[in-house]
């Protein structure tokens, strides 16, 4: 969830990792902080909040800036200790000799702190990171080798680390190690580059080595060693980044989110292409690789997610079963991992992942391969730790997505799901469903245009969210293959606005919700043509009784019904199958709207983070 930058070369080392933590901001973080090596000095700031901080902090220091020419950055998103400057990364051993950024949390940090207040080290944070800095600072002492001491500390940790460590007897070097958690090392002419994450370094270079877990790597500014967990040189696998610097500019927009939200047309394109030939052709999946016999032996599929990858696989659900005719469970990746799950050979395991490295599905999906279960990765990042364990891959193709709200990139998991599910019922040759399978190929291929239809008519959206802004608390139900959409909205209402927004199917709003209604409780109501209708129009009159504000989503409202909703957003027509693909995007700008007029971090919301990859 952290943010990590090194850089080693001729140029001026403070520039390039603030411009590489601007650029990983979206993760999410409290403080910020950089270490600059200048001859065999080390310099350290730090400043919580946000990156303007640390910046301010620097406008100081440019005689020591403009000397750096190595350095190592951090942003911190808090799990040990509160976000302040002194909790702030870089972290650094007693001695003040060797210093440490670190992403991923020490699960063994009081057993190895225990052992080094014995040995005399003082602490000065509450975090696990600076155990792991006199750690290795102890190991050094043994050895007077940096890459050596690095082996030797990785060995005693238990849990998951990306570290980046300079020290002032080496003053040519980074050297870094990876376990459970990203780290990519950016390769330049005589300069190198580390990071979490690609965007840090793409406007600097577009060749990489991926660092594999128990990897530990020297980075020098002409060379580059790694060694796998054996302590064993290896050779460099160098591989093209697959993004362009553009692809983090926000492109005229106010906010990245709104820019997202209107790519969705475009990025549904791309999903289809080559995959979606025509209505009467099937579905082509190449990275789907189990042959129709092993499809027709599939008797399970479980869908394993968090936040919103687990709401488009709830979507999944619905169409999988319908289509495939296999039974398919979804259970969030935190709590997959810690009961005894019921998996085989003949079980088809989907995880979902915009960023390919949430933790909790990384444990889950090598937690579920042990069992011989077929793994399918649907995520946006083939360059990930989840794509690298699948046995298929499914690559949503929606580009980088920098604001923390997931918009393009859960339309691009639910139009992957769609394919999935046709391509699977299409092997097992199931006929029953046929003619929907040719009707709904056709609605994919209209898709893009509906979507951008509605993203161009979105004045009565701004008008409802300026005058729900006000409010507290929201509701939104749904029944059905809506019911995630429920989820989902009211997710990314609270994710951006901090209203307390919570989703419900509407079928159980009786249930105890009920209690809560009145007329500071605004209810949203989706409702599409479809077996449902009816009975959501009937949870939506119990609303009204109560005193609820409604807000109706729907493709259709009877005349006689329209007086029950204080105000209505109408969608293009589209079945009830793919009416999520739809409802999502009012639900989205809806949110983005209130957000914005509330004077929220749209892009940055609080306490969040974009990549998760902490348990």
């Amino acid at each position: 969830m952290c943010g990590i930058i090194g850089y080693i070369g001729d140029k001026k080392a403070s520039d390039i990792l603030i411009s590489g933590l601007s650029h990983l901001e979206y993760r999410g973080y409290d403080s910020a902080g950089i270490a600059l090596m200048h001859g065999k000095d080390i310099d350290i700031y730090k400043a919580e909040g946000k990156l303007v901080n640390l910046i301010e902090v620097l406008k100081t220091k440019q005689d020591v800036c403009e000397k750096s020419k190595i350095g190592i950055g951090h942003i911190r998103w808090a799990t040990h200790g509160l976000p302040t400057t002194i909790n702030a990364h870089p972290h650094t051993c007693n001695c003040k000799n060797l210093t440490l950024v670190h992403n991923g949390i020490i699960e063994n940090y009081q057993e190895l702190k225990e052992e080094l207040l014995a040995k005399g080290c003082i602490f000065k944070s509450q975090t696990d990171t600076e155990v792991a800095a006199h750690l290795i600072a102890n190991e050094y002492g043994k050895t007077n080798n940096l890459l050596k001491a690095m082996q030797n500390a990785v060995k005693k940790i238990k849990g998951a680390f990306a570290f980046c460590a300079i020290h002032k007897k080496e003053p040519d070097r980074i050297v870094v190690a990876k376990r459970n958690a990203p780290l990519v090392i950016g390769v330049g002419q005589n300069e190198n580059f580390i990071a979490s994450d690609i965007p840090a370094i793409i406007e600097y270079t577009k060749k990489a080595i991926y660092l594999s877990d128990h990897q530990v790597g020297v980075v020098k500014k002409d060379s580059i060693e790694i060694y796998d967990e054996n302590d064993s040189l290896i050779s460099n696998k160098i591989e093209l980044l697959p993004f362009e610097a553009i692809a983090i500019s926000k492109m005229g927009y106010k906010h990245f989110m709104l820019k997202e939200i209107h790519e969705q047309g475009d990025v549904i394109r791309n999903i289809l292409s080559g995959k979606l030939i025509s209505p009467k052709d099937s579905i082509v999946l190449e990275d789907f690789k189990l042959t129709k016999e092993q499809i027709n032996k599939i008797k399970r599929v479980q869908i394993i997610a968090c936040g919103t990858s687990l709401h488009a696989g709830l979507v999944g659900k619905y169409i999988i079963e319908k289509f495939a005719k296999i039974p398919t469970d979804v259970e969030p990746s935190s709590e997959y991992i810690y009961r005894d799950t019921i998996a085989d050979e003949n079980t088809l395991v989907i995880g979902i992942s915009q960023s390919g490295e949430t933790a909790d599905t990384i444990s889950a999906i090598k937690q579920v391969k042990e069992n011989n279960s077929h793994i399918a990765i649907i995520t946006n990042r083939t360059d990930s730790t989840m794509a690298r364990l699948a046995d298929s891959l499914l690559a949503i193709n929606a580009g980088i997505e920098v604001s923390v709200a997931a918009t393009k990139s859960y339309i691009a998991q639910l139009i992957s799901l769609y394919l999935l599910a046709i391509f699977l019922g299409e092997a097992k040759e199931i006929s029953c469903y046929k003619d929907e399978i040719i009707n709904l190929k056709q609605e994919l291929i209209k898709l893009p245009n509906k979507i951008e239809e509605l993203l161009e008519h979105t004045e009565n959206i701004k008008t409802i969210a300026k005058k729900y802004s006000s409010f507290k608390d929201f509701i939104f139900i749904a029944r059905g293959i809506n019911y995630p959409s429920a989820l989902e909205g009211a997710l990314k209402l609270k994710e951006i606005s901090y209203i307390n927004a919570t989703g419900y199917g509407a079928g159980e709003l009786k249930h105890g919700p009920i209690a809560m209604l009145d007329s500071d409780m605004p209810v949203l109501a989706i409702l599409n043509t479809g077996i449902v209708y009816d009975k959501v129009l009937s949870n939506c009159e119990e609303a009204k009784a109560r005193q609820a504000r409604l807000i109706g989503v729907a493709d259709y409202i009877a005349p006689k019904d329209k007086d029950l909703f204080d105000d209505l957003i109408m969608i293009p027509k589209v079945s009830d199958t793919l009416s999520p693909a739809v409802n999502i995007v009012v639900l989205q700008l809806l949110a983005y709207y209130i957000a914005e007029y509330l004077g929220k971090d749209v892009d940055q919301p609080r306490n969040l983070a974009k990549s998760v990859t902490v348990e």
